[in-house]
């Protein structure tokens, strides 16, 4: 058996990542729809990778379960690239809490027992969770602790306190990273390694949505106004994974990455601040 780079959501950033960490290993590729899972997959074939498929619900604990079983019966299961979501425009407040936040922490619990000793794993946050205001230390807590299936009763996730799509995709995110850093405690029980990367505005289908859709003058103006002027790729996510899921990330464990080429710069220091 061989060892298993399991990636879930199968687009463009996780693609880039599995690219850079997976010669010689299985891809176990998972997403909610098949037709997404069958398109990566052929591409990923036709670039010299040993492929199999899989549909996963992230916001299903049987259905993650289910994933993590199948990724171990095929061999170790050395890295794990969570990439799925859903955006501020795509999702209504409470579908983003269940799918980004409470979702993530169903793959972390259950990759976190099935993860190979020396493995490694990256979640995709955002840039979004940089730019949510402080949370008291207790908040800060309970989305890095609460167990995953009591996660969405949290008195500060209920529906009169996060009415926006925008706010509850910060909150899933900013509770991506806070999650990420106790959850290393745990992996590195295992000798594994968990850390999260947050991009800015990378050039995907779910990006063209967001630049496009009714905030897309808001992210046309982030990226004019931002140091690097432009929007990212995902071939620049995937070398940040590279780095953090392989030997060279040895020691980096528990940590988030910003990588929106200042885009949070400008917005605390430059001229995306708030008047």
């Amino acid at each position: 058996m061989s060892a298993v780079t399991v990636v879930i959501g199968a687009g463009q950033i996780g693609q880039a990542i599995a690219r850079r960490v997976s010669a010689g290993k299985h891809v176990l590729l998972a997403d909610l729809r098949q037709d997404n899972t069958d398109t990566a997959a052929q591409v990923l074939a036709d670039a010299g990778f040993d492929v199999s498929t899989a549909t996963v619900d992230v916001s299903s604990r049987p259905s993650v379960h289910a994933l993590a079983e199948a990724a171990a019966a095929r061999g170790d299961v050395s890295g794990v690239i969570h990439a799925a979501g859903v955006s501020p425009s795509q999702a209504a407040p409470e579908v983003i809490l269940r799918v980004d936040l409470y979702g993530t922490a169903l793959v972390l619990e259950e990759f976190g027992n099935a993860i190979a000793p020396g493995g490694s794993a990256v979640v995709i946050a955002s840039q979004s969770g940089h730019r949510l205001g402080a949370l008291t230390a207790e908040q800060d807590a309970a989305l890095a602790t609460t167990p995953a299936d009591e996660l969405l009763s949290l008195p500060m996730l209920q529906p009169d306190k996060v009415t926006d799509s925008l706010h509850a995709y910060q909150l899933a995110k900013r509770g991506n990273s806070l999650r990420v850093m106790a959850e290393a405690v745990r992996w590195g029980k295992r000798g594994a390694r968990v850390n999260t990367i947050s991009p800015g505005i990378i050039i995907t289908p779910l990006a063209r949505d967001e630049l496009t859709g009714p905030r897309g003058e808001g992210y046309r103006r982030m990226l004019a106004l931002s140091p690097a002027v432009r929007a990212g790729t995902p071939d620049e996510v995937g070398a940040v994974g590279a780095l953090l899921m392989g030997p060279d990330g040895a020691f980096i464990t528990g940590s988030d990455v910003l990588i929106d080429g200042g885009v949070t710069a400008s917005y605390f220091f430059g001229e995306l601040a708030p008047a």
